[in-house]
């Protein structure tokens, strides 16, 4: 008899159940353990036999013995019961929890003033997940560094990564009341000159033209000669925050200092003539643990809330 090697899959439950039947040593011990009838036991074991065109089992009223062509099909369906069992397992790790380590990265205010403030969320709901966080200003290589999750900040190059907008960056100009005091007047960014300016910069990038749009939409860009420089935020709004000179900053990275009176907005009627999208990165979808992916739809849900909040109040 020539096989039908093209639905010889659709006999698989039958192997299965030919290969219970080995092991249990009857059809009614099969039937019970399967919670199938006898009958139906038996139909399917000679559904089996007639597409292979072979007798598999000598039946007898006490007890099932193999053919010699049934003792070959045990053998060489023994990988069947491994191929079932790595697939249970399979199923009992995607409904366990997620579990593992996530690396997260992101610039230094951001990171502290939004993305950890909603880690206690995320481990509550996540208590397996590692939380790894890179807090850093320069913009680092993911897969270089290990790091699953980003957020990032501008147009992005095209690469393998997934990106998700969340927010909106833009940038104005600050100085605490303290150095404003004292300071030459302040009425346009050409005034800047005569200011002390702190900027961002690290070696491969150094933030000294400020961009400005007045209110007639003229387009000004100031080369701005340092007093003082950093290559982390925070440390450029604390030098601010003691009166160190003006910054040029996103107003909700640093609603706190503005809402205690520390900084204070100048050069008001001017203002940048664009925005930045703020986007959280990740490896494509394929390349991602579950832990990862979790922390990921989380982030990508809740990032975009706080920060168009902020942005609102």
């Amino acid at each position: 008899m020539n096989i039908d090697a093209t639905t010889l899959h659709l006999q698989l439950p039958n192997l299965y159940l030919f290969r219970r039947v080995t092991q249990l040593g009857s059809f009614q011990a099969t039937a019970d353990a399967l919670q199938l009838p006898r009958s139906s036991v038996s139909k399917k074991i000679a559904q089996l036999e007639q597409h292979l065109g072979l007798r598999l089992l000598q039946r007898s009223t006490r007890q099932l013995n193999l053919t010699d062509a049934g003792k070959e099909l045990l053998i060489i369906t023994d990988s069947l019961t491994d191929l079932l069992s790595n697939t249970a397992k399979l199923t009992e790790q995607a409904q366990a929890k997620p579990s593992g380590r996530v690396k997260i990265s992101s610039s230094t205010l951001i990171g502290q003033r939004y993305l950890l403030p909603l880690l206690p969320d995320l481990k509550r709901l996540f208590p397996e997940i590692v939380i790894d966080i890179n807090l850093d200003d320069r913009v680092v290589d993911l897969i270089e560094l290990g790091i699953d999750i980003a957020l990032r900040v501008g147009q992005l190059p095209d690469s393998s990564l997934v990106a998700r907008q969340i927010g909106i960056k833009s940038w104005a100009c600050f100085a605490s009341p303290a150095y404003l005091q004292d300071a030459a007047k302040l009425d346009k960014p050409s005034d800047l000159s005569a200011h002390q300016c702190i900027i961002f910069r690290h070696q491969k990038l150094a933030m000294d033209h400020w961009h400005f749009c007045s209110p007639s939409g003229e387009i000004q860009t100031i080369h701005i000669t340092p007093a003082t420089a950093s290559d982390d935020g925070r440390t450029l709004v604390e030098l601010a925050c003691m009166g160190m000179g003006i910054i040029r900053i996103d107003p909700i990275l640093i609603k706190p200092e503005l809402q205690a009176g520390k900084l204070t907005a100048v050069l008001t009627a001017w203002h940048h003539p664009d925005g930045a999208p703020i986007h959280l990165v990740c490896l494509e979808k394929e390349a991602r643990s579950r832990a990862v992916n979790e922390v990921w739809q989380y982030l990508s849900k809740e990032l975009t809330h706080v920060l168009k909040d902020a942005g609102e109040n």
